[in-house]
């Protein structure tokens, strides 16, 4: 089987493994050690430049010592997809070391029917999965050769189609030696992005940004799908992760009705923006970091 090659390196990242590991090392430094190892993290995928810092929010809060399998939900942002993708690959080359797949659980995810295989072409061309491997590369490193990840690029969801993919995957977030890596980052703002919401009660545009971001924020902590998927047709909020993350509260929904009484929560840790918009000529996009924790 093939090996996906790391495309975005030496633009997106750096390609050099020594420049990324100090820079990785930097970031997750800033951070403080997680009392509970996370059982999913909401991550951005922009450049490291922009949203690394936010990035190493999330990470940090996975335990290498628990975690065997990273499953990674992004969505495509190439290629039109109706339903979900898995990787055709048997590997993921990172600038630190390959990342090996778990081609049991795609094939599984495939003989469900429900499944279809990206394209290598599709699979290269995307970011979403991809700014997601160094930082899995380092902060499992102590795991090396030990675990795998099962990348998964979301298309275009119906609010159905989430339950359903939902109900598909709530077995796996089930196990605790599973954590899952939902890749979005938050509202993409300006002219460029035909997207210039403002409530101008909020203050700045930045202000009225921030303010939309973390209503969202507020209902995906509440773990409420419904709740954010009315959000999204209210306001139409350009997060470009929102199918995964609808996916995802379609999983936690599926396994509280498996395992009723369970205790869980999900906090934000993080929140930027890639530029204080002050002017309608301007733009910019959010990046925020969460867990999602099981008692």
């Amino acid at each position: 089987m093939a090996a996906r090659r790391a495309t975005h390196a030496d633009s997106w990242y750096s390609a050099d493994a020594k420049e990324l590991n100090r820079e990785l090392e930097g970031w997750l430094a800033n951070v403080g050690q997680p009392s509970i190892s996370a059982r999913a993290v909401i991550s951005p995928h922009a450049g490291y430049r922009y949203s690394g810092a936010t990035a190493a929010h999330s990470f940090k809060q996975i335990n290498p010592e628990n975690v065997r399998t990273i499953f990674i939900l992004g969505p495509s942002h190439h290629v039109k997809l109706s339903g979900c993708a898995v990787s055709q690959c048997a590997t993921y080359k990172t600038p630190l070391y390959d990342l090996n797949i778990n081609t049991e659980i795609t094939q599984d995810l495939l003989d469900t029917g429900h499944f279809e295989l990206m394209s290598m072409e599709a699979d290269e061309d995307e970011h979403s999965i991809e700014m997601q491997l160094p930082y899995i590369a380092k902060i499992m490193e102590s795991a090396r050769g030990r675990f795998t990840i099962v990348p998964i690029m979301v298309g275009s969801l119906s609010t159905s189609g989430e339950a359903k993919y939902g109900k598909l995957l709530a077995k796996y977030l089930e196990d605790p030696s599973n954590c899952f890596v939902i890749s979005s980052d938050f509202c993409h703002w300006g002219q460029r992005f035909r997207y210039t919401h403002y409530n101008q009660d909020q203050g700045d545009i930045y202000q009225s940004i921030e303010a939309l971001d973390r209503q969202g924020m507020e209902l995906i902590s509440s773990l409420d799908a419904p709740g954010f998927s009315s959000y999204l047709k209210k306001y139409g909020n350009t997060i470009c992760g929102r199918h995964p993350i609808g996916v995802f509260l379609n999983m936690v929904a599926a396994m509280r009705q498996n395992m009723n009484g369970i205790k869980m929560e999900m906090n934000f840790l993080s929140y930027a923006q890639s530029n204080q918009v002050k002017n309608v000529r301007d733009s910019s996009v959010s990046y925020a970091a969460a867990t999602f924790i099981i008692h």
